[in-house]
Formats: structure tokens, C-alpha cells, sequence
């Protein structure tokens, strides 16, 4: 009787939902579904929950296209045309201004361009000096190129080769290897096509990420002191 009536209590009480009243002890309700991973894209880099993905988890994504070709020395008729114009000067006439400029945008912070730029201009004038022609520069430059395709997920000259020409496909399904000659490429690039390769890096960072010196469009707040008060005696 006892045990009757503690059952028949338990199935009464209001605060029990029927469902899992009815359920035996054994059984667990049933769980709704976890909701998928809500995926956007943020600054042009694939955001899930709210934090970014690494460039290995990129999984099965499709790799993008640079926003410019390589040879497209004046850029794309957009509203990134006076940029790219100034992208073309300085890449011409003043490579390690370009170079200090595309990994302070990179780095997303200030102070990174005297660290890059200097370094730069010292071998850049050392291979000049040496050998007459900017041969050593390109070997400091080139790990930008690597960072600004993985973080973007663009598509390495590895990999548009084979596209067009239909052959090692097998490498390219292979990440790792993949990558390793990616960042061949990318060494290549910068060796053999310097100028025109801090140009495209420099369009595609420009379209991508605001300088930092912006101040990413935050507002600035200015606080003013107290003004100067005296104490007196009232009359």
C-alpha cells in the first residue's frame, strides 16, 4: 500500500511533466539536438560562436581567390582605387614602407612597422650594396605571404597551378605536403616577382583589415579635469 501510494504521488505532481512521469526509471528523457554551429565570416575569416577558425580547421572549406592578380599593378576599378595606386608607388619606389605597412595591418597593432621596415631597409640596401639587386629582402618577406594565405584562406600558386594544368592532384589532396610546397611557392614568388608580391598582399590586406592607426572606428573618449575650485566663507 505504501509503495502504491508513493507511485500514485509521484505521477499527481504537478511539477513532474507527464512525459517523463511515464518513462520508466531505467529510461532517460529524450534530449533535443545540439543546434549546429552558427558559421559567418568576420573581417573575411570563417567565424564559428563567435571565435574565429584557425587555418587548420578550415577543413572542407574552399580556399578563396586573391582579390587581385599578382600582375594587376593598378588594382581592380573599385573603391579601393586611390590605395591601390598608392600600393603601386610605394611598392615601386619604396618597397619597405609597402612591406613594414601590409604586417602592421597583419599584426593588427602599432609599433610593427619600425620592426619590419628596418630590418627591410637593411637588407635591401646590403643586396643592393653586395650584388646590386634586392636578393636578400625577399627571403625576410616571404613568411607574410604564407600568414596572409592561411589566415584567409586563399588559394596558393601550388595549388591554381595544378587547378589549371589538371596534374598532382594527389599532393594537393595531402595538406601537409601540400603546405610544405605552398610555402615553396611563396618563397618563389616574393624571389622572382618581389615588387608585383608585396603589391597583391598589400591590396588584398587593404580590403581586409583597416590600418590600426584608425583606431578600428572606435570612439575616443577625452576626459577633462575638474576645473579649479576655491572655498570661501559665505556672508
Amino acid at each position: 500500500m505504501g509503495a502504491a501510494a508513493n507511485n500514485h504521488e509521484e505521477e499527481s505532481n504537478p511539477l513532474i511533466p507527464a512525459a517523463v512521469a511515464a518513462a520508466p526509471a531505467d529510461e532517460k528523457p529524450p534530449q533535443a539536438p545540439a543546434p549546429e554551429a552558427a558559421k559567418c565570416y568576420a573581417d573575411g575569416v570563417p567565424v564559428v560562436m563567435g571565435e574565429p577558425v584557425s587555418a587548420h580547421a578550415f577543413g572542407g572549406l574552399p580556399r578563396e581567390s586573391w582579390n587581385s592578380g599578382i600582375l594587376s599593378c593598378l588594382g581592380r576599378n573599385d573603391e579601393f582605387c586611390s590605395s591601390d595606386v598608392e600600393v603601386c608607388l610605394l611598392g615601386t619606389v619604396a618597397p619597405c614602407v609597402l612591406y613594414g605597412s601590409n604586417v602592421e595591418r597583419l599584426a593588427a597593432g602599432q609599433g610593427t612597422f619600425a620592426n619590419s621596415c628596418l630590418p627591410y631597409t637593411g637588407l635591401y640596401m646590403l643586396g643592393n650594396y653586395l650584388f646590386g639587386w634586392n636578393c636578400f629582402a625577399p627571403w625576410f618577406s616571404h613568411p607574410t605571404r604564407t600568414a596572409i594565405r592561411r589566415r584567409y584562406n586563399l588559394e596558393g600558386n601550388f595549388e591554381a597551378f595544378t587547378r589549371q594544368c589538371g596534374c598532382c592532384g594527389s599532393l594537393v589532396e595531402d595538406e601537409e605536403r601540400r603546405e610544405h610546397l605552398e610555402a615553396v611557392c611563396d618563397l618563389a614568388t616574393h624571389y622572382l616577382c618581389h615588387p608585383c608580391a608585396l603589391c597583391q598582399e598589400g591590396r588584398e590586406l587593404r580590403r581586409r583589415v583597416p590600418h590600426p592607426g584608425f583606431n578600428n572606428g572606435h570612439s575616443v573618449f577625452v576626459m577633462m579635469p575638474p576645473m579649479e575650485q576655491t572655498m570661501g566663507r559665505g556672508m
